[in-house]
């Protein structure tokens, strides 16, 4: 522990959304029958209001969110974590629009429409946005409930 005290709701407000604007990088955490539970790190680019991801579509990952888009996401380090339970829609990469595949290229360094292997995005739409940082913040951890920021 640290010893610092808690941060406040508009504080670690600012500070999520800044961790979703900057991170490049997070966890992503899905089930189903197809490939059982399964974790993996992947690229993401935050519009301000959805995560925007890319996998192959044959992968566990993309066989998971295609038969059940409920997922679980996390960003940073153990002692500084926002955690996202959110819902997975898939996007075809011709449903992507150019715009948003050029957004995503640019923030990842990666650009899945290049690929010969055919690779699915999914816009992923949080229920819930916890962050915290060391056992004093578990108060009050909740920054967004059923799709709503609670500031």
């Amino acid at each position: 522990m640290t010893g610092a005290p808690p941060r406040g709701l508009e504080e670690r407000m600012r500070d999520t959304r800044a961790r979703l604007e900057s991170d490049v990088d997070l966890w992503v955490a899905t089930s189903g029958s197809p490939g059982g539970v399964h974790l993996i790190p992947l690229s993401f680019l935050w519009d301000g209001t959805a995560f925007l991801v890319s996998t192959p579509r044959a992968s566990v990952t993309g066989r998971n969110l295609l038969a059940d888009g409920r997922v679980r996401l996390g960003l940073g380090r153990t002692r500084d974590v926002v955690v996202v339970e959110g819902i997975a829609e898939p996007v075809d990469i011709a449903g992507l629009g150019t715009e948003a595949g050029d957004a995503f290229a640019a923030k990842t360094g990666f650009d899945p429409r290049e690929l010969d292997e055919p690779y699915q995005y999914f816009l992923i739409r949080p229920r819930r946005i916890q962050a915290w940082r060391e056992a004093n913040e578990l108060r009050g951890r909740d920054l967004m409930r059923d799709g709503r920021w609670l500031l």
